[in-house]
Order: C-alpha cells, then structure tokens, then sequence
C-alpha cells in the first residue's frame, strides 16, 4: 500500500500538526494516538475489511486509521466528538470520497448510541446491495466499555468489532467463570461473540502514553450463540443485576430481581431445577447456564 500524508503517524509528526494547529491532546477525551504504524497496519489487518464492508470508527484522530480502512472498505463513517482534531482531520481526509466525517458525540447517553450515528450507517449501507457494517477504532478509553456493549443490544449489530482498547478491558471480555475478571460484560459478548485478542501494546506506542498497557481485540458476531437469546433486553438486564452485588450469594440477587413476581420458594424451586444450590455466586456460573437461568427467570415471570 502506498504510504500517503495519513500514515505517517508518528511521534515527531503528530506533536509537528498538533503545534501547527496551535492544540494539544486532550486526555479527558481519551486522546492517546497509536504512533507504531506496524500496530496500525495490525488493527486493519485484523478487521479484514473488504469492498463490501461500511466501518464505523469512534474517534476519527488525526485520520490516519481512517485513510488507511478507506483504501479498503465501501465506505467509513468517522465520528470525532473533538472539534479541533475533526477540522484537523478534514484537512487530509477531504479528498476521500467514500469517507464520511461526523462532528459529535457517538453516544445519546450510556446506553444507547447517538441516532445520527446510527442514521449515517444506515444510509451507507442501503448505498448498494450485500454490504455490512463493522466497527473498527482505536477507541477512547472512557467509551469503550459503552460502545462495544450498546452495539450488541442494536437488532443489526456489527459482523466485527476490532479495537484498540485497555486491556484490563480486554481482559473483562475474555474471562472465564471463578476468575476476578469475570462478570455481567464477559457474559454479555461472550454470549454472541467470538473473541480474540489480536496484540497486547506497551504505553510507550502511544502519544500521549497512558498510564495502562492497551490491547487490539477482535470480536465476531456469532449468529448461531445470538440464536440462544428469545430476549436479549431482558438477558443483558439479567446478567447486569446479577453481578450487582458480586460477592452475595445468586439466590440473594435473584429474590432482588424477581421482587414482588416470584417468592422466595418459587426462587428456591427455580434454583433447584437447574441444579443451582443456595451457595452459588453468579460468577461461578458459564454462559450456557447464565442463559438457561435467565430463560427460566423470564418464563416465570412472565
């Protein structure tokens, strides 16, 4: 791939734009750049992204990342909630025809995306026939946890997800029951997904350097696991209240859920159809059984 003004992300070159401009990062937003262009080229590579393909990137940056996926995919929307990197932004990725640049915040609130993010998506994909959209972003740090969660409650979720994120939040995703890392999240992608961790990454590829080691993970939708879940509101409200309290015991968090729907014996007999004695914690519970125990929960009270 040719090198072009977009790629050369390093260091030297981001602090030479940045006082050009007369900015500085700003670490609030979770501004930390990925200055190794071979991570960069591993993050695309990673995503796989084909000519059918429309990404959506959270955190359009100085627009390296962006041109890079451009040359690839059908389309990108890039979403910058910073107004100075977007114009800086624009000023090399304005020649880019298939690139559609969005000034704000990718997030309504936490739960939900905002829907003019949603809506440019949309249009990108009605554009032609056979195309699907995925998500791949160095993403700030504060953000990830609610992008990567509120894309699996969409009905059309992204094929993949490829990310630059914490990786004490890679680390979430991935656990497995009986570990500290495990809980309501790693239920919650692990219930519709396959998850790879594609690299760890030390501070020092990053500028400004956070204070965290980071990771590029990849996340595949998996339509089949998806299939196992007849509500997936209820199920990710399900998962989130039981890991409310970590350390009480199951029985205890689900007499809270079911308050006023189902006593206390009915929980107990629930309980025990599954096997489940009074002394589990959720999470020593797998995902096969989170799911079955949710199911029960809904039918009941239903």
């Amino acid at each position: 791939m040719p090198e072009t003004p977009t790629c050369r992300q390093t260091q030297s070159f981001l602090m030479e734009r940045f006082a050009r401009a007369g900015i500085s990062p700003r670490t609030r937003l979770g501004q930390n750049f990925l200055v190794d262009l071979n991570l960069v080229r591993v993050l695309v590579e990673a995503a796989d992204l084909g000519p059918g393909d429309v990404v959506l990137e959270v955190g359009t940056g100085t627009g390296s990342l962006t041109a890079l996926m451009a040359a690839r995919a059908a389309a990108v929307v890039t979403v910058e909630i910073d107004k100075d990197l977007f114009r800086l932004a624009g000023e090399q990725l304005r020649t880019l025809a298939n690139v559609r640049m969005v000034q704000l915040d990718a997030l309504k609130n936490k739960s939900h995306f905002n829907p003019l993010v949603l809506e440019a998506i949309d249009r990108e994909l009605s554009a032609a026939p056979g195309r699907q959209w995925k998500l791949a972003a160095n993403l700030p740090y504060q953000v990830a946890t609610p992008i990567l969660t509120n894309c699996l409650d969409l009905d059309r979720p992204p094929r993949t997800m490829t990310v630059t994120i914490q990786k004490e939040l890679a680390d979430r995703i991935q656990a497995v029951p009986r570990t500290k890392d495990y809980g309501a999240l790693s239920i919650w992608v692990q219930s519709q997904c396959r998850v790879e961790l594609v690299r760890t990454m030390p501070p020092s590829v990053f500028w400004p350097r956070p204070k965290i080691t980071s990771a590029i993970l990849h996340i595949t939708l998996d339509d089949q696991l998806r299939r196992r879940i007849p509500d997936r509101a209820f199920f990710h409200q399900f998962v989130r209240a039981m890991f409310c309290h970590r350390r009480k015991f199951l029985r205890s968090e689900l007499i809270a859920a079911a308050k006023d729907r189902l006593d206390k014996p009915r929980v107990d007999q629930l309980m025990a159809g599954l096997g489940l004695g009074g002394n589990v914690r959720a999470e020593e519970l797998d995902v096969p059984a989170m799911l079955a125990l949710a199911e029960a929960l809904r039918t009941a009270t239903g």
